[in-house]
């Protein structure tokens, strides 16, 4: 069995995907906008004038893959209560990686030495997901 994210932008989903490709090496694997549909549907999820907005998409960042949509396209995302947490294998590549995903985000928790790790840190990525970054120790 595995679990695994699905993250609702709703509007920004290419945008948020393109992001992900550039910051931290992100693999789109499948990609399907709302026009693509194979079985249309009157009351599908996206409003009208939406038809190129992303349905589905899957990517992979390391060995997770996260999948995302641009959902209802209402332009207020409401990622609350979770964190995407991504092992970094040191502590340059863990900086990197903070400072990709704060980049126009948020720092909530700035990297730093922990009892659980040599740097760890928080931060809200411009689309409002939550990132913690983690060196193993």
């Amino acid at each position: 069995m595995q679990v695994q994210p699905y993250l609702f932008f709703e509007g920004r989903c290419e945008e948020a995907v393109q992001f992900y490709c550039d910051k931290l090496g992100a693999e789109v694997i499948m990609l399907m906008r709302f026009k693509d549909n194979p079985e249309p549907q009157e009351n599908c999820m996206a409003p009208a004038g939406s038809e190129d907005k992303i349905m589905h998409v899957s990517f992979r960042i390391g060995d997770t893959t996260v999948m995302a949509s641009d959902g209802r396209c209402s332009g207020q995302t409401g990622f609350q209560g979770f964190s995407l947490s991504i092992t970094a294998a040191n502590t340059d590549d863990a900086e990197r990686l903070f400072a990709a995903v704060a980049d126009e985000g948020q720092v909530q928790m700035p990297l730093a030495k922990t009892f659980f790790s040599p740097l760890f840190g928080m931060a809200a990525d411009r689309f409002g997901v939550s990132w913690m970054i983690v060196v193993e120790t």
